[in-house]
């Protein structure tokens, strides 16, 4: 990692998960939409198949990442110019 990068969110339980929602390290809307997909999960789930649960949490995780990758908003930017050109060349032709 280089230097002055920041060192990644430990994610391990629900609860670290619902800290970094709460201090907004998500994109906007996913502390509530954790919330509601978790219930979900969890009252479609058996006792033996949590498969549901899991992939809530590794979804979310996942999101949460990337939001903190310092390189997100740039690529994301990118694919937006990126779009913009191929559309205007599309209505040119």
């Amino acid at each position: 990692m280089e230097s002055g990068a920041s060192s990644p969110l430990n994610l391990r339980t629900i609860r670290d998960m619902r800290a970094a929602l709460l201090a907004g390290c998500g994109f906007p809307g996913d502390k509530d939409a954790f919330e509601t997909d978790l219930q979900r999960a969890l009252e479609g789930s058996s006792e033996a198949d949590l498969t549901a649960v899991a992939a809530v949490i590794v979804d979310f995780r996942g999101r949460i990442r990337l939001r903190q990758d310092p390189d997100f908003d740039t690529a994301v930017q990118e694919g937006v110019d990126l779009t913009t050109r191929v559309k205007r060349r599309a209505q040119r032709e």
